[in-house]
């Protein structure tokens, strides 16, 4: 049942989630522990989850279009393989039990963490140029790559498919961040419809946290495509939300708190 006080828990909670994911990712550190905490279980809360993602990413990827940074040319050979490794991947999931899932996650932030503070020129200017048309073939098996880490393990997918695209495609930071927001889009939307049939979406939770999440999201992408800081401050708040994330899949919580 959703009380009075609910209801702006779940707006901020999907207003810095939306902000969170179209700028770098992970936003559902936030937004799960939320939908938990307010009584749903994990289950449904994880199927109500992607409902505000769907629409933080709508949001997010027409307002980078209509901001002249979408570049559709070639994408569709980035999400082909993209596909092909999250299913891949995902069968692979059911191999681990959480704890070892959760530490699997702790270690690639950390990957994560050592390659954005070692070389960090790279993420504010990558030396290279957004593809048009088929991109290389080894773009490829890198998304191959980032596809497999999202089915497998799902968390942090949107921080590693930026990083994918910055260092490895050499775009620059917001046409690959409006990029990644499509690619998620697709996602998104396919895992939701599944989520849906199992009957695992609370679409009242999911329609309160779509809100704030749909404003995160255009304030994230307009701030992205707007300010000349833009790249800075993503590198920056990407270092923030790994750091955050490995310290929370590794346990060190649990530790101080």
């Amino acid at each position: 049942m959703l009380l009075w006080y609910h209801y702006p828990l779940i707006f901020l909670a999907g207003l810095t989630a939306g902000i969170m994911n179209v700028l770098a990712g992970s936003g559902s550190v936030v937004t799960l522990p939320a939908l938990v905490f307010l009584g749903l279980p994990a289950d449904v809360a994880n199927g109500t989850n992607r409902v505000g993602i769907t629409v933080q990413c709508l949001v997010g990827t027409e307002t980078y279009r209509r901001g002249g940074q979408l570049q559709t040319e070639g994408v569709g050979w980035l999400i082909a393989p993209t596909l092909v490794g999250t299913a891949i991947g995902a069968w692979g999931a059911s191999q681990l039990d959480a704890a070892q899932t959760n530490v699997v996650i702790g270690v690639v932030m950390i990957g994560m963490l050592v390659v954005l503070l070692v070389d960090p020129k790279r993420w504010i200017d990558p030396g290279g140029k957004n593809f048009e048309g088929r991109p290389p073939w080894w773009m490829m098996v890198i998304m191959l790559g980032v596809g497999l880490y999202g089915g497998f393990i799902q968390a942090g997918v949107g921080v590693m498919m930026l990083a994918a695209l910055v260092l490895g495609a050499g775009y620059e930071i917001v046409p690959a961040n409006a990029v990644k927001m499509l690619i998620a889009l697709i996602f998104t939307a396919v895992a939701l419809a599944i989520f849906a049939f199992d009957g695992q979406v609370n679409w009242t939770y999911g329609a309160l946290m779509a809100v704030g999440q749909g404003t995160g999201g255009f304030v994230g992408a307009k701030f992205a495509v707007e300010s000349d800081e833009a790249d800075i401050w993503i590198r920056r708040l990407l270092i923030v939300i790994v750091i955050v994330a490995a310290s929370k899949f590794l346990g060190l919580f649990d530790l101080i708190f």
